[in-house]
């Protein structure tokens, strides 16, 4: 996958599926997502800690604060994908088992054809 598809991804789920937590996220999408915001508060985390300026922290805070809504969604989203409701993703707040099911739901495939919760998102990439 190119770095544009990606940014597309992930550019996505803020702007264009924000609070979407209907249909059905692919794997790209959610994995994407994931690893620009990891970076982007990385990134200001590091600053935080080179510098020692609490600007950093505090703004990588406020980005993380604005990026939680569409984490959320973006993850209720794969889970419809493989099929289940996306209530599951409180089996979260189970530690390490918890954690452990859901990032091997994430990395499942998705149910192929249209499921309960909408059309197969591979078939309009």
């Amino acid at each position: 996958m190119d770095f544009q598809k990606i940014i597309d991804y992930a550019k996505g789920c803020v702007v264009g599926k924000y609070a979407d937590f209907k249909g059905r996220a692919r794997r790209a999408e959610y994995w994407s997502f994931t690893l620009c915001t990891s970076i982007i508060t990385g990134v200001f985390s590091l600053l935080n800690q080179i510098t020692g300026w609490s600007i950093f922290a505090t703004i990588g805070g406020l980005i993380s604060l604005a990026l939680l809504v569409p984490g959320l969604a973006v993850a209720w989203r794969r889970l419809h994908d493989i099929g289940k409701s996306g209530g599951w993703y409180f089996i979260g707040l189970i530690p390490v088992v918890g954690w452990i099911l859901l990032i091997v739901w994430f990395c499942k495939e998705g149910e192929p054809g249209e499921n309960l919760y909408g059309e197969d998102p591979k078939l309009f990439d």
